[in-house]
């Protein structure tokens, strides 16, 4: 049975169904920036040991890495404005593999800026794939399922995760080996920063792949009706200025990137310092409490997918609530209970962290119309949460003599807003329109 063709909405935006080849090799984008952000985590607790750093110097990992979002989501935004979802897609990607690139020279010189640096750069590729990645999901299918394809993009997530932390803690987390038994302390700090290449190696290897395949996959435009087929601005494209202006007199929308930003920052702050906390409580080397790190993110997968069944029964705002409300509460226990269940609850947070991005993100985009791409873009800034939050959590555990525990106040915070967010959304539900007008032909 042949399938109608695939077109687009009066306004430019929708489809009317959802490509799947091309939606999958989107969503497999998803595990790649999940790979490099949970790299992050383990870094942290391999340059704490390398470079001799302190917990407050460690989270610099995640603001040098947050920091290229927040500098690059509005030029994403306006390179998708300029060319299009994938073009951006392609320059990200090219972006994130020089950022890898940049880790050998980092790891030759053993400067421990350096490899901030490359960092930066990865997180500037990064920046450019979650601005067209996290809007394009949403809008490649009906206007009605947009909220839960992103959650669905969100589910590739997890794998990547893992994968980013097994590889990275298997290279980077072991005891010395014989061979460096006779080395000076000097030596060995080398040898260790050395380990931080070969994950890297594996990843510039698979973006390669991934590179060439969306070369060759068809994506439509879903740029809104300023996208004519010559490219051409017409009368509905407005300026930069009036876009923003439109944006931050919409109190939804600026409610929503607050708490997109302590959303980030509450959930990089559980994960960044999940080793330390095993370390801490545990009594264990970095290696086995690495495994504690690969258990929130398949924690993280699973919450996803019962987050996408609750999502068939009851509003995505709800669930959000819902979740975020149990957030508090376990988080509550990882601070209160000094002993090695505190770390098994750290892991448990996870399984409520699963829909909080993609469904705050669907909420606030919501509705935007024409100024969906910039709207994205300022959301995708919000990400730069990752990067201040957890600095505060170091500054706690530093101040309280190591105490990781303690830490834990910041994301418990955070989630207060974030259950806040989710009663607004399920009071104030966005009234949706259907097209009434015919379809379009997708480019």
């Amino acid at each position: 049975m042949n399938q109608e063709p695939i077109q687009q909405t009066p306004d430019g935006l929708y489809l009317n169904r959802t490509p799947w080849f091309a939606f999958i090799l989107l969503c497999c984008i998803f595990s790649l920036w999940a790979a490099a952000a949970s790299m992050n985590d383990v870094l942290i607790a391999h340059f704490k040991k390398a470079f001799v750093l302190s917990d407050f110097q460690t989270a610099f990992v995640q603001s040098a890495f947050y920091l290229g979002y927040f500098f690059l989501a509005i030029p994403a935004a306006l390179f998708v404005r300029r060319f299009s979802y994938k073009a951006t897609i392609l320059f990200g990607l090219g972006l994130y593999m020089v950022g890898c690139c940049l880790f050998f020279p980092a790891a030759y010189f053993a400067r421990y800026e350096m490899f901030l640096g490359a960092l930066f750069v990865i997180a500037a590729g990064l920046s450019f794939l979650e601005t067209s990645s996290n809007t394009y999901s949403t809008l490649l299918g009906p206007r009605e399922g947009s909220t839960r394809r992103l959650n669905i993009s969100q589910t590739f997530h997890p794998f990547g995760a893992i994968t980013g932390v097994f590889v990275g803690s298997h290279a980077m987390f072991h005891e010395p080996a014989p061979a460096t038994a006779g080395m000076t302390s000097a030596q060995q700090q080398l040898a260790m920063i050395q380990d931080t290449l070969v994950p890297y190696k594996w990843m510039i290897a698979v973006l390669i792949v991934i590179f060439v395949l969306i070369v060759c996959t068809r994506y439509p435009a879903c740029k809104g009706l300023y996208h004519t087929a010559t490219g051409a601005e017409d009368e509905h494209f407005s300026s930069i200025g009036k876009t923003l202006g439109r944006l931050f007199r919409n109190q939804r929308f600026v409610f929503g990137v607050a708490t997109q930003f302590l959303y980030v920052g509450a959930q990089v702050g559980v994960w960044s310092f999940t080793i330390r906390l095993a370390m801490q409580l545990g009594h264990m080397h970095e290696h086995d409490a690495s495994w504690f790190l690969m258990g929130t993110f398949a924690a993280y997968f699973l919450g996803k997918m019962i987050a996408n069944v609750l999502m068939k029964r009851m509003s995505a705002a709800r669930v959000l609530t819902l979740y975020s409300v149990m957030c508090i509460a376990i988080l509550l226990y990882v601070i209160l209970v000094p002993n090695i269940s505190a770390v098994y609850a750290a892991v448990a947070v996870s399984v409520f962290l699963g829909p909080a991005w993609p469904t705050i993100y669907g909420l606030t985009i919501e509705g935007l119309g024409k100024d969906t791409a910039i709207g994205g873009s300022i959301l995708v800034m919000s990400i730069v949460g990752g990067g201040v939050l957890p600095l505060i959590q170091g500054l706690i555990s530093d101040a309280s003599g190591g105490n990781m525990q303690m830490a834990y106040i910041v994301p418990l915070v955070c989630f207060v807003v974030i259950v806040m967010f989710g009663r607004y959304c399920d009071r104030r539900p966005i009234a949706r329109t259907l097209p009434v007008s015919p379809l379009v032909p997708a480019e």
